[in-house]
């Protein structure tokens, strides 16, 4: 990572540091990335998708990650 990226960061980065932030970030991309492939397939099969498709891909993605921070919760 550039330094200044990193100096940048790590005021923003809380309590749990900088390797957290990262990771958080990191995971928010590929939610995107995947949102993506996800659209790109739909397309080709299905040809465009509507903006409520979309936002109903987004709900499957948000609820995804509930369920995983629900389980990693309970497993603590």
């Amino acid at each position: 990572m550039p330094r200044d990226i990193a100096e940048a960061t790590r005021p923003r980065s809380g309590p749990s540091g900088l390797s957290a932030y990262v990771a958080a970030a990191v995971a928010r991309q590929i939610e995107r990335d995947n949102l993506s492939e996800r659209i790109q397939v739909a397309e080709a099969e299905h040809g465009p998708i509507t903006d409520d498709e979309v936002q109903a891909l987004r709900d499957q993605l948000h609820q995804a990650r509930r369920e995983q921070a629900h389980r990693v919760a309970g497993a603590a």
